[in-house]
């Protein structure tokens, strides 16, 4: 009979994956809680089984006079419902075993040779009750070392405050806070859902699923792009409307890999099937930029964006964007530009071409330098102004590219007949001359007083105005 009680143990342990040490403890505790309902039954005792032979022994713990009982720490046991506090008697605590030594207690066989029914109907509960602690306790850790991890559930139950998914061995609960707006959720249909949270319980684990958490979008992505799950291409971030549009930045960490590209997949195969599974929800696929400038323009697509201002210590972004564009790039109620701000983790104030331009005028964005020198208007690539003074009559500085008007020659006084045009052909190198070694000066100015703040200014190249210098004396000497 021994025998096959641990043949049978071990047949449990198959099916349900529990232990046989588990299972065999569960049996000591059952066998010691019948023998406590048997008449006669000692105060302190023990079930001891041989785990290779099955045979049981009770033992009973003798203590000399004067030594104190050790038992085992417990928690504030809690009180039933229904049951008066008054009246409730919390159960005796568990004897130490191992704090006692061969010296200190003397066991003394008292096995029974028979159960009554109660003690055997005590054992047969006491053993289902921890097999399903058992069950109970391997479905949480199994669940909650896969939080973040999108599971396949169909559903059993939905209502207006919960929704319940079956996963197989428990059953998860979609909340009416982690639903999408507008899904439906009908009997029996298939669903995918990521793991939010893992709750332990008197029932069971508790699993909470979500549909509308930023990790989804990742998790979708990563089982449709191989790239993703290797590493090749990174999600930097998520954010999300949920159930209207999300938009995503990635990056790739090995050249040669587009990570755009990789996302969309063939003809938009990838994308499509992310898209499929979020109801038709719109994503952005946005490339990441460490340069703040490119990454908000390319953050507000699909809007186009035609000048981008940072501020990087304040983390804020004046974006310029055609004047039919506008409603674009904020989007419907804002969405398209809060989404974009909240992607990139910068302020975004988006400005159309002709209210910039109108500000402009009011000298909204005209930055004077020190002695009252207006800056030059022309925006550098990674967005900010440039740090250059204007050369006179006009609101760009001199360096090559920076949108400087061609000068133009003197006219002629009226009724002055002796002006001939190759007077004023020997006039025109003079003048640029000027201009250039104006140019120079400027920026020879702005140069030093930026190095003085350890700023990096772009300047221009001495060469110009030497040139434009030697070509205006040679043709002064000419005419003379």
């Amino acid at each position: 009979m021994n025998r096959e009680i641990i043949e049978a143990i071990k047949q449990i342990e198959r099916e349900k994956g529990i232990s046989s040490e588990t299972l065999l403890v569960a049996l000591e505790d059952a066998l010691l809680a019948a023998y406590r309902k048997t008449p006669g039954a000692v105060e302190w005792a023990r079930v001891d089984i041989d785990r290779d032979t099955g045979e049981m022994q009770v033992n009973q713990l003798v203590l000399p006079e004067g030594v104190e009982l050790k038992t085992l720490p417990r928690p504030e046991p809690e009180i039933p419902e229904g049951v008066d506090p008054e009246e409730f008697e919390p159960p005796p605590p568990d004897i130490d075993w191992s704090a006692y030594g061969p010296d200190e207690i003397r066991p003394v066989s008292v096995t029974t040779d028979n159960f009554g029914r109660i003690a055997a109907q005590t054992a047969k509960q006491v053993i289902l009750q921890r097999i399903r602690e058992a069950e109970r306790e391997m479905m949480y850790e199994e669940y909650v070392d896969r939080v973040g991890e999108v599971v396949n559930g169909i559903i059993q139950q939905s209502d207006h405050r919960y929704t319940l998914v079956d996963l197989g061995r428990v059953e998860a609960l979609l909340p009416a806070s982690e639903q999408v707006p507008g899904e439906r959720y009908d009997h029996g249909a298939r669903i995918k859902a990521v793991i939010v949270d893992v709750r332990s319980s008197n029932k069971g684990p508790q699993v909470i699923l979500s549909r509308r958490s930023d990790e989804i979008i990742k998790r979708l992505f990563e089982l449709e792009v191989p790239e993703i799950a290797d590493g090749l291409v990174e999600i930097r971030n998520v954010a999300r409307e949920a159930g209207w549009r999300s938009k995503i930045a990635v990056v790739s960490n090995v050249q040669g890999v587009d990570p755009v590209g990789a996302c969309v997949g063939p003809r938009g195969s990838r994308v499509r099937m992310v898209v499929s599974e979020l109801r038709g929800e719109k994503i952005d696929i946005i490339p990441f930029n460490d340069e703040p400038a490119r990454y908000v323009a390319k953050a507000l697509s699909p809007a186009r964006v035609r000048e981008v201002l940072v501020d990087d210590e304040a983390r804020q972004a004046v974006v310029i964007v055609p004047d039919d564009q506008l409603s674009l790039a904020i989007g419907k109620e804002g969405m398209n530009a809060r989404l974009a701000a909240r992607l990139t983790g910068w302020r975004i104030d988006i400005k159309s071409e002709s209210t910039f331009a109108s500000e402009e005028e009011r000298d909204d964005y005209s930055d004077e330098l020190e002695g009252g020198v207006a800056r030059c208007s022309h925006i550098l690539q990674n967005g900010r102004r440039c740090p250059n003074a204007v050369l006179p009559g006009t609101r760009h500085c001199g360096l090559p590219g920076h949108d400087q008007p061609q000068a133009e020659a003197p006219a002629a006084p009226e009724g002055d007949e002796s002006a001939e045009p190759a007077d004023s052909e020997a006039v025109e190198p003079a003048v640029e001359a000027d201009v250039a070694v104006e140019a120079v000066e400027a920026a020879e100015a702005v140069e030093a007083e930026a190095e003085a703040d350890g700023v990096a200014v772009e300047v221009a190249e001495p060469e110009v105005a030497d040139e434009a210098v030697a070509v205006a004396a040679d043709e002064e000497a000419a005419d003379e």
